[in-house]
This record gives C-alpha cells, structure tokens and sequence, in this order.
C-alpha cells in the first residue's frame, strides 16, 4: 500500500507594494497552506488557510499556478504521506497587519520585498521554488 496523499491549499499572496506574504516555520522560509476539509472546494480551502496562518482577510483569488507534491511525516496520519498542494495566486489590497498562527508554529510572518525573495528561498523548500517559478513574480 502507498503512502496517504494529503491534499491541501495555499497561496502565493501579494499586496498592493508586490510583496510577498512569507511565513517561518521551523527554520524554513514558506507560503500559507493546509489541509482540506471534508466537503471543502480546494480554492476555498487556500483561502481560509491563508487567511487562518496570517491573519490577511479580503483575499482576492488569482488562477491556480501549480501543484506540488512533497513527502513529509504527517502527525495525524502517524505516518509518511504525500502532501499535494494546489497553489493559487492571490492579492490583497493595501498592507494588512500579520497575525501568525502560533498553533501551527509559525514563529514569523513578514511582507517581503521582491530583491529580498531569492535568499529567502536558499533557506525554504524546492515546492516553494517551483510555486515562485510558475508565477508572475518578478524577483
């Protein structure tokens, strides 16, 4: 038998600056995303976890950019799964206050600035590099 596949949302935010919405989480760099819900259509999803990771409401939906897939030990499951993330694009006007959801061990959140990304990304994940490339973020 496979390992579960565990599906999930996220978002590649930016605001009115053309910031990017980044969170840290143990030691890494990465974008808001989680699990879906049962009955949950997955653009739902990324934007209840976004809005729940960081506090940002009035998020406006963009295209789905990419999916990922990485494997991880997934606590619920008590096991090794396959999580596979829909990523959207997503803006928000102005720029809202961060709120990090500490329950989920988000120590940081921060609105980060274009010529800031590509160090970001030396301490973040592959899937965040692919999510980025598939965008229309210049950086």
């Amino acid at each position: 038998m496979g390992k579960p596949i565990i599906v999930a949302g996220g978002g590649l935010v930016t605001n009115e600056n053309g910031e990017l919405l980044m969170i840290f989480r143990r030691g890494k760099w990465d974008l808001p995303k989680g699990k879906l819900d049962q009955g949950e259509k997955i653009d739902d999803c990324a934007i209840r976890e976004v809005r729940e990771e960081t506090g940002v409401e009035n998020l406006q939906l963009g295209k789905l950019l990419i999916i990922t897939q990485h494997e991880y030990f997934d606590k619920w499951v008590d096991a090794d799964a396959i999580k596979e993330t829909h990523w959207f694009r997503m803006y928000v006007a102005g720029k809202p206050t961060l709120v990090p959801q500490t329950e989920e061990d988000i120590t940081a959140i921060e609105w980060t600035k274009p010529e800031e990304i590509a160090a970001r990304l030396n301490e973040s994940f592959d899937s965040i590099r692919a999510v980025l490339e598939s965008s229309d973020l210049k950086y």
